[in-house]
């Protein structure tokens, strides 16, 4: 996993920990955090970002207000903290 990637993922809990609980972020408040300006390349790397951490029980993906699969979402989705 890159730097940029850690970056990601790290930014998506700082957000979230950062709110109150129950609270969602999109994933491109975690690309704008990390890549300033230039946050829209990295939008495909977020939500990468967001599922790693699903995968590991840290958060789920919502759509909405529902808990969604990020593979089969289609849209804008949000990230709960679990």
């Amino acid at each position: 996993m890159s730097d940029v990637d850690e970056r990601l993922q790290q930014s998506i809990l700082d957000l979230l920990g950062a709110r109150r609980p129950g609270a969602t972020i999109c994933p491109s408040d975690a690309a704008r955090a990390v890549g300033g300006a230039e946050w829209r390349p990295l939008m495909d790397r977020a939500r990468d970002a967001a599922q790693r951490l699903v995968d590991t029980g840290d958060v789920v993906i919502t759509q909405g207000g529902e808990v969604v699969d990020l593979a089969s979402a289609r849209g804008p989705v949000r990230i709960r903290r679990v």
